[in-house]
């Protein structure tokens, strides 16, 4: 009986200490949720869901140019997805999201189980809400209180969105490794396609990733990647989400992994350097606010994060085309100018390192691509070098021929081919190659001999047969090229140097540097309105000038030092004479010159000295480009357009450039500069622009001392400007003139945009005679007139002097 008594009082006092502990624990673990609740994040931040997003940059053509991104993001709703996207990714993460209030008791208690079997913690239990709360309002902080928060602020968030709309910042947000942040850039990252595109297959690769990005890095991970993919389909399959059939041709479908591009390479990336520079430059925190952006970002960080599509006048086919032309002909002045020497000397233990470090493959040399390569012998006729991989090659002499000393005072043309290899290069040296084409003669059908060259193959090289190479070097030189359109100032093409890795420096529009006589235009543009017509006699003499302020003489002279007496002023200019242009200026005042060059949309500040009119001022080749195109398009002045548009996100216009044209000269007035211009060209200086069955007009520059060179060409349908100089003022040569450096520029890149455009030739307007080739105001009396039919100027014809070239510095 005692014994009865005690065991139901011992019973009492464990039920009221159970019950004690139930409600301390209850209450410890309100306050726990309490205290933890009281400073949790503003769920008001997940409504208003704004992540960083890629801009996009289009070209013309509506392909992609590039982007530009701090995050790689590209904001999509369910719609535009594949329906097996949200599918797999719930069988993944959440199959129970359409059914609990944030959080799923049943998972978390079931990972419980689970971890406390396995002793591990790969069970998680959280559903996509808590997913979506961790990655956007908390830290990944593992510990107690963050769970807790978490769960508060899911069960909050289902209270105020609807789960669509939670499930699609989800997926919008949710990163899937290679950089990619949610479902549409995971889309174009592994698979090359649009979210919408993705099929159960793929859906279920990209399902598994959230939880281990890195380890199921498809890329990186296939067989891990496809275990984990096997692994979502079976969940698809075991819910009945999908059937059996559907579950065996997902599992049998292969999977090819590659990643849509995000732009172009090469000569787009200085298109595309320009456009982030100008968008820059745009989006200050004023622009913003007067556009009503409402954002706490600009600059780079709005430029980079606010998924904005910039459309761009660039034309792929121009940009490709003038890179190209730019590079080879920056290749051929180097060459001129002479060998520099090995990129460096090894001795026997350095070659040892550099061969067995080295990873050539015969690809590499694939479209004219340069390697590095160890010479291992020379002799008088030939060099041999190795490649690397046990790949060897060897260069003619005749293939390093151009490689003399470097003697800016004597003409490449002057001096003496190099006929020993050894006088080029020892074993040890550390050289630039890139493959030589063969040439096989074979014969027609009349036994005649032809020879034809046949381009380099990597697949026919063999390792056991050197492969015959060229001598190469990179170019200290650089140059620019801008190419506008002067109908709708768009500008088609814009190449700022040599090689984009090795500089971003855009020389097309932040160099400045003196164009020249490629000014004269202006000069004599302004003197056609003021009483001059191309039959004026122009005296081309010595010249002397006193400064009245200083008293400082400048005398300028012609390139060649030599005076030609009396000519017209058609033939001065396509001669390009200085001490006729320097007298034409003094007498129409240098005032009205400066003032037609501001009318042309010139814009530097221009003193008002003679010196101006030889082209003693710096401009930028897009400037001077722009001028141009009044010339070309009926006296129309246009403003470039590079970026045409720009929209946000959410496809609001921002910004648009319209085609911008103002009266720079009168119609009569560019026409009769078309047809001097033309002149320059077929009987002047610029004969190297030529281009058979196409009405080309232009005009060479050369600055003192072959400082810098230019060209400057057009037709009615595009205006193309070329400079040519080191970014250190130094000379490029004898004889190194816009003629002969810039204008066969021009003309290899006019060469492959030619056919974009109908040969039309520049319209002439009412109020416009011709006579001998050349246009006249209808008003003005036909003075002076004599033949100025091209070629009958030996110097001229054979382009060996640009006549007038040079550029003396202002010096008052």
């Amino acid at each position: 009986m005692p014994f009865k008594i005690s065991f139901k009082k011992l019973f009492f006092r464990l039920m009221c200490l159970g019950l004690l502990c139930g409600l301390a624990g209850g209450g410890a673990v309100a306050m726990l949720f309490y205290w933890a609740s009281r400073d949790l994040p503003n769920i008001a931040r997940i409504a208003g869901y704004d992540p960083p997003q890629t801009t996009t940059v289009l070209a013309r053509d509506g392909s992609t140019l590039g982007v530009f991104s701090h995050e790689n993001r590209r904001i999509i709703g369910l719609g535009d997805m594949s329906r097996y996207l949200p599918m797999a990714f719930l069988a993944a993460e959440d199959a129970s999201f359409y059914r609990h209030f944030g959080i799923d008791p049943m998972a978390i208690a079931r990972a419980a189980y689970v971890n406390m079997r396995t002793g591990t913690t790969s069970q998680g239990g959280s559903t996509i809400t808590q997913q979506t709360i961790k990655q956007l309002l908390l830290s990944s902080e593992r510990s107690f209180v963050r769970k807790m928060k978490e769960a508060i602020l899911a069960v909050e968030l289902e209270k105020h969105l609807p789960k669509d709309e939670i499930l699609t910042i989800y997926l919008n947000q949710v990163f899937l490794g290679e950089h990619a942040y949610g479902v549409e850039a995971a889309a174009r990252t592994y698979f090359g396609k649009h979210a919408a595109d993705i099929t159960l297959a793929e859906s279920a690769v990209m399902a598994g990733l959230p939880q281990a990005p890195s380890s199921y890095n498809p890329f990186r991970h296939p067989q891990e990647a496809k275990n984990r993919q096997m692994y979502v389909l079976g969940r698809l399959r075991d819910l009945k989400w999908i059937s059996q059939q559907e579950y065996e041709q997902a599992a049998a479908e292969p999977l090819v992994y590659w990643s849509m591009p995000d732009g172009q390479d090469g000569a787009a990336l200085w298109y595309l350097e320009e456009v982030r520079r100008l968008l820059i430059e745009f989006f200050t925190e004023r622009n913003l606010q007067a556009l009503g952006v409402d954002t706490r970002k600009y600059g780079e960080d709005y430029v980079y994060e606010a998924g904005l599509t910039v459309r761009t006048a660039m034309d792929p086919t121009h940009q490709e085309a003038a890179g190209q032309a730019l590079r080879q002909g920056l290749e051929e002045l180097d060459k001129r100018q002479g060998w520099r020497g090995p990129l460096q000397h090894l001795n026997a233990d350095m070659q040892r390192d550099f061969l067995n470090k080295a990873t050539f493959a015969p690809l590499d040399l694939s479209g004219r691509g340069k390697v590095t390569a160890l010479v291992t012998a020379v002799g008088a006729r030939e060099a041999s070098v190795a490649l690397g991989r046990g790949y060897t090659g060897v260069i003619p002499v005749a293939n390093m021929s151009w490689a003399r000393k470097p003697n800016p005072r004597i003409a490449a043309a002057n001096a003496p081919s190099i006929k020993d290899a050894r006088l080029v290069l020892t074993p040890g040296d550390v050289i630039l190659v890139s493959a030589a084409d063969r040439t096989v003669t074979t014969s027609d059908a009349k036994n005649k001999k032809i020879q034809q060259t046949i381009p380099f193959d990597a697949n026919e090289v063999q390792k056991d047969t050197p492969i015959p190479l060229l001598l190469q070097q990179a170019p200290a030189v650089q140059g620019a090229l801008a190419s506008l359109e002067p109908q709708s100032g768009d500008v088609v093409a814009l190449i700022g140097g040599y090689n984009f890795g090795d500089s971003h420096f855009n020389r097309a529009t932040q160099a400045r540097r003196q164009p020249g006589s490629s000014f004269k235009p202006v000069v004599y543009s302004t003197a056609l309105d003021l009483g001059f017509t191309p039959s004026s006699t122009l005296l081309d003499a010595p010249f002397v000038y006193v400064n009245p302020y200083t008293n400082e003489v400048w005398r300028p002279s012609n390139y060649e030092h030599d005076y030609k007496g009396e000519l017209p002023l058609s033939r001065a200019l396509a001669l390009s004479r200085n001490t006729c242009t320097v007298r034409v200026a003094q007498q129409i005042g240098i005032a009205n010159v400066i003032q037609r060059a501001k009318s042309l949309g010139l814009e530097p500040h221009f003193p008002q000295e003679l010196a101006v009119s030889l082209g003693a001022v710096a401009l930028s080749p897009l400037n001077l480009t722009q001028a141009y195109a009044a010339f070309a398009n009926q006296g129309l002045g246009v403003r470039p357009r590079i970026i045409t548009s720009i929209t946000d996100a959410n496809g609001r216009e921002l910004y648009r450039q319209d085609v911008e044209h103002w009266q720079a000269v009168t119609p009569q007035n560019a026409y009769m500069m078309s047809t001097l211009l033309k002149n320059a060209v077929n009987a002047g200086t610029g004969t190297r622009a030529r281009i058979e069955g196409r009405f080309i007009a232009g005009k060479t520059g050369t600055t003192n001392e072959e400082h810098d060179a230019w060209f400057m060409g057009f037709t009615p349908y595009l205006v193309t400007g070329v400079y040519i100089g080191y970014d250190q003022l130094q000379s490029l040569g004898r004889l190194e003139q816009g003629g002969r450096t810039a204008a066969p520029i021009f003309r290899n890149y006019r060469l492959k945009v030619e056919d974009m455009y109908a040969p039309t030739d520049f319209t002439m307007p009412d109020g416009i005679i011709m006579a001998e080739g050349f246009a006249y105001r209808a008003d003005m009396p036909l003075q002076g007139l004599s033949s100025t039919g091209g070629g009958e100027d030996g110097d001229a014809s054979a382009d060996t002097s640009e006549g007038g070239e040079s550029l003396m510095r202002q010096i008052f």
